[in-house]
């Protein structure tokens, strides 16, 4: 009877932990593919916001007027500063160089046969093109072409506007995983064309999973997933969480082998069974046992919780200017709203905007425009008193404050503290009429008491008061304290 109690619980012990080693498996591939696909987007995104900004400036002067020592010297700063970015390259209509980031241009070089420059010449979008892998001329490096038309002012093609990413970029990020020695992260165009892929093989490169379960069935259903399927490129059979980008043909797989969560349980249940033949020997010696590797097992789960979190955390936070970013200001919200209906609490919102950014940027470039935000990123940061509010960047010189528990007149306070906060940090903005830069905010407040309140209604709330601060002149908030303008219903219409 002992032996039959013994070998059941073993049994239900054993299934339990493959399934609690699958959920784990599932989750830290889930996370490696959300961090392996905002790294990539973040990386991308840059390298697409400066060469629009490079090429509105092209285009603004003309092909024959640019000032081609200034644009070089622009150049040159730009690739110092972006650790991803290989190059940065003007090509006229046919194809010569006319400009780039590096010292030496070489007379005869020509890149019309580029497979790239002939798309941008035969179509007139202006969207940015992400190309496959190709061999660098002045390098020889492996990189990434990111592309853009230039056009003539009467619309007809002048040429093309080239920034390249490096994919050892990309493969050095990849290596900084620990993951198992089987498994694998894949960075691919959308139609399977591998970009980056770690084990990293060059003969890889450009290779097609277009055949692959994963693009073949699983994308052209749902843009993120998970999926144990058979690899084409090695044959090896790994659980794979896959995620398409969302503002660039791309997607990322990241796989972990199955040896690697079901070895592990494997080596687990031999042992168990050996200590089971021992404890049948010997009852005495049974709990210490037990108890041992209850213990050692609640730390490796500890630690993978950790580990899942730290990860979590990289894929909620904004890069530049380290607040949450987006996708936690959409949970965070959704979450506060929830709970502010059940226990019938005011919540506020504030959004916030530097005031005449792009006069900021355009003074004082980009790399100042970046440091500008992470200095203002921490002035509010630092001007929030509770551990329950949150600050995240919306998107480029917008911010957003959630906070909870807080009634009109508390969030008009504390948003007129950011506001001084910014003020005093004294950045020199000589496009700004006050010399400083500053800020302007919108504060909504509600206390939601029906499925009516919405997220996108209290964002559209503050908004509308955000365009009423800066109606009346920047550097000021407006929200209902200040009974400035007409309450907006929160609710999405």
């Amino acid at each position: 009877m002992v032996i039959t109690t013994f070998l059941c619980v073993e049994g239900w012990r054993a299934w339990r932990d493959y399934e609690h080693a699958y959920a784990a498996a599932k989750d830290s591939a889930t996370n490696l593919a959300r961090a392996t696909a905002q790294h990539a987007e973040d990386a991308i995104r840059q390298v697409d916001i400066l060469t629009d900004a490079l090429a509105e400036r092209v285009e603004g002067d003309g092909l024959e007027n640019m000032n081609v020592p200034r644009i070089h010297a622009l150049m040159v700063q730009q690739s110092k500063i972006m650790p991803q970015l290989h190059g940065l390259f003007i090509y006229d209509a046919k194809g010569r160089w006319v400009v780039t980031d590096k010292d030496i241009t070489p007379e005869t070089a020509n890149n019309a046969d580029r497979d790239y420059f002939m798309y941008h010449r035969e179509h007139s979008d202006r969207h940015v093109r992400i190309g496959e892998v190709v061999q660098s001329r002045s390098t020889g490096e492996l990189i990434i072409p990111i592309s853009r038309r230039l056009d003539n002012p009467d619309g007809s093609f002048a040429g093309v506007l080239l920034g390249t990413i490096k994919v050892s970029y990309f493969v050095d990020y990849y290596g900084d995983f620990k993951i198992d020695d089987r498994g694998a992260l894949v960075l691919a165009m959308r139609n399977g064309t591998i970009l980056v892929r770690r084990p990293f093989m060059a003969a890889v490169v450009g290779q097609s999973l277009s055949e692959s379960e994963i693009f073949k069935r699983y994308l052209p259903a749902s843009s993120e997933g998970v999926a144990e399927v058979k690899a084409v490129v090695d044959g090896t059979h790994r659980l794979y969480a896959y995620r398409a980008l969302n503002s660039y043909p791309l997607v990322v797989e990241a796989g972990l082998s199955k040896e690697s969560f079901v070895g592990p349980w494997r080596h687990d249940l031999l042992k168990s069974g050996l200590i089971l033949l021992v404890l049948v020997a010997s009852l005495a010696g049974f709990g210490f046992i037990v108890l041992s590797q209850l213990r050692r097992r609640m730390e490796i789960e500890a630690e993978l919780r950790l580990a899942h979190v730290a990860v979590r955390d990289m894929a909620l936070t904004d890069s530049l200017t380290g607040l949450g970013n987006r996708r936690r200001l959409d949970i965070a919200l959704a979450a506060e709203i929830a709970r502010a209906r059940r226990q019938r609490y005011s919540l506020a919102l504030i959004m916030l905007d530097i005031d005449y950014f792009k006069r900021f940027n355009d003074r004082y470039g980009h790399t100042a425009g970046d440091e500008c935000l992470r200095v203002v990123a921490r002035a509010i940061a630092t001007s929030l008193k509770r551990p329950a509010d949150l600050a995240c960047r919306y998107g480029g010189e917008e911010f957003l404050v959630i906070l909870p528990d807080t009634d009109a007149e508390g969030a008009a306070q504390v948003a007129a503290d950011i506001l001084s906060a910014i003020r005093e940090l004294k950045l020199e903005h000589l496009d700004n009429p006050s010399g400083i830069v500053t800020a302007s905010a919108g504060v909504a407040s509600c206390v939601p008491t029906t499925s009516q309140t919405t997220a996108v209604g209290m964002i559209k709330a503050a908004d509308a008061y955000l365009y009423a601060a800066k109606h009346a002149g920047r550097n000021q908030w407006r929200g209902e304290a200040a009974k400035p303008i007409k309450a907006t219903a929160f609710q999405q219409t």
